[in-house]
């Protein structure tokens, strides 16, 4: 069975459109609906999957792109030994390659690609997040935020890495206004307002 796994973030408005094209191809579609930093067979799809393969139901895989499979790269490659163990070769569509060859065996050059773009894609996670924090810095230190709202519990960091939030800053990047951002993301306009001081600060220092 040919089996084409998708997954989108819990992040409000998300659609998974772009990676279930040309379904006629697939004989099964498993679809998550979770954060990427979930490791794969924790995740009710990876689960479903794995049980499948018990079963010996599943030839083969086809995922969207990389970073489908998970943001860690060692969850990445240890998902792929997987698959490669049980002889079932995933197909990465966006990048067009494959970790098995024809005759079963490992594809040396999907290893070394799939490698360097779970590196890639790691290194700009944590350039936005170190952004994150120093804007979170920079608030403080120009008055914006002088620290945790007292009877709260909730560091700004922490408000910055919301779903949400994170949706909003998007919008607000592309150029949206304010009350369409609380249409899409149904924040508080009061939220959105907070949240246009934070990021226009952000903005300033790169």
């Amino acid at each position: 069975m040919n089996i084409i796994y998708t997954r989108i973030s819990s992040i409000v408005g998300q659609k998974n459109d772009r990676q279930v094209q040309n379904l006629k191809e697939f004989d099964y579609v498993v679809e998550d609906k979770c954060s990427g930093a979930t490791p794969f067979f924790e995740r009710d799809g990876g689960k479903r999957i794995e049980k499948m393969i018990s079963k010996n139901q599943v030839t083969k895989i086809s995922v969207h792109q990389i970073d489908r499979l998970g943001r860690n790269l060692l969850d990445i490659l240890n998902t792929c030994a997987y698959f490669n163990k049980k002889g079932i070769c995933i197909h990465f569509i966006q990048q067009g390659i494959k970790t098995l060859n024809a005759d079963g065996t490992e594809n040396p050059i999907s290893k070394m690609i799939i490698s360097i773009l779970g590196v890639v894609a790691e290194m700009e996670r944590n350039l936005i997040k170190e952004r994150q924090a120093e804007g979170v810095a920079i608030a403080k230190a120009k008055g914006v935020y002088k620290g945790r709202a007292n009877g709260t519990k909730e560091s700004y960091l922490a408000f910055l890495n919301k779903p949400k939030v994170k949706l909003a800053i998007d919008y607000l990047n592309k150029g949206m206004k304010s009350v369409e951002v609380h249409k899409l993301t149904e924040l508080h306009p009061n939220t959105i307002s907070k949240i246009k001081k934070i990021n226009q600060l952000i903005n300033n220092e790169k």
